[in-house]
């Protein structure tokens, strides 16, 4: 793929952004608040997936394990 097709596709996708959105009607103002909003929102779901999924993974894997009859001993049963 050259880089000149490349740039027309990346260009239809955008006006078929704008048309599914229909923000091709707003004035510029209007859509330089419309996209700041959905691009700090793209980044907050982004850092909050970044964040917790990785700990939902983690417990959802020790209950598996646990359930599984995969447990750790406890600290308490060796010293004993």
């Amino acid at each position: 793929m050259d880089i000149k097709s490349m740039k027309y596709y990346l260009y239809w996708l955008y006006c078929q952004f704008e048309l599914i959105t229909c923000s091709y009607l707003m004035e510029p103002w209007e859509k330089l608040l419309f996209y700041s909003f959905n691009i700090t929102m793209l980044v907050m779901v982004l850092y909050i997936a970044y964040i917790f999924v990785p700990v939902h993974i983690t417990m959802a894997f020790q209950f598996f394990l646990h359930l599984f009859g995969n447990q750790h001993e406890n600290t308490v049963s060796i010293v004993k």
